[in-house]
């Protein structure tokens, strides 16, 4: 692993609308020691094409495309087989960074000694021209309390390799989710960065949006990937959308 070298993780379908957008907020970081692994899983549209246009010139975006269609979690390990970096940093296609997130997320990483941190961030709508209120975080969480918190956006995510090991993501809906819980079981804990860093795009397709469905998975994690039982899980359950309600409340 190169000890300096931060390797973003950015599954791809159909994402060309916002895409390129998103490469070159990472192409404006203050920290310029990265390499971008964009993987595109089947998209229907010309998501590879825009991509490869976006990042001509600059051979730290790589494409990588999927044979079949697999999911994020697929997606994800892919890049992570390819990635150099002793950093793993963690972008959706249709998110944003701002300039300086991993400038200061790796010097407070560093100084924290921790194996995962995450940000604050704001909200924007699909179209970008509205941005919503600051989702402030916790300074940190242990596995226990992040069972039941909905306070870590993938996209502010960056995990310490050499804190960590070598670590997949699960073929499970959530498997963002899944993987922080798993990175913090053995112990350890995720530092909370108080800094607004990222910029989660509203996509009315997006999975995340189906309410309903986002509950089920939620319970079959609990259930199915954690093992908990129902007493368990159905406090962590109340307390995670007591949470989530909270978080998005209003825009």
């Amino acid at each position: 692993m190169n000890s300096d070298l931060v390797s973003i993780i950015t599954p791809a379908w159909k994402a060309a609308s916002f895409i390129t957008d998103t490469i070159h907020s990472v192409q404006a970081q203050t920290w310029q020691k990265w390499e971008m692994w964009i993987v595109d899983d089947c998209s229907p549209d010309d998501t590879a094409a825009t991509v490869e246009r976006a990042a001509a010139g600059d051979p730290r975006v790589r494409l990588i495309r999927q044979p079949r269609n697999g999911g994020p979690a697929a997606a994800r390990n892919a890049a992570l087989d390819a990635a150099n970096g002793r950093w793993i940093a963690f972008l959706d296609s249709d998110d944003l960074w701002l300039p300086d997130k991993l400038q200061v997320q790796l010097d407070f990483q560093r100084t924290a000694g921790c194996k995962l941190s995450f940000t604050e961030f704001r909200r924007i709508t699909g179209d970008g021209t509205s941005v919503g209120r600051l989702i402030e975080v916790p300074d940190q969480l242990d596995y226990s309390a992040l069972l039941c918190n909905t306070a870590i956006a993938t996209s502010t995510v960056i995990v310490d390799r050499a804190a960590s090991g070598p670590f997949r993501m699960k073929r499970t809906y959530y498997d963002d989710f899944a993987c922080w819980l798993e990175l913090l079981k053995p112990g350890g804990l995720a530092m909370g960065l108080h800094r607004d860093l990222m910029r989660y795009r509203v996509v009315s397709e997006s999975v995340s949006r189906n309410k309903r469905n986002s509950a089920k998975m939620v319970w079959k994690t609990y259930r199915e990937v954690e093992k908990l039982g129902p007493i368990h899980s159905a406090w962590c359950f109340a307390n995670y959308s007591a949470r989530a309600w909270l978080k998005y409340r209003t825009f």
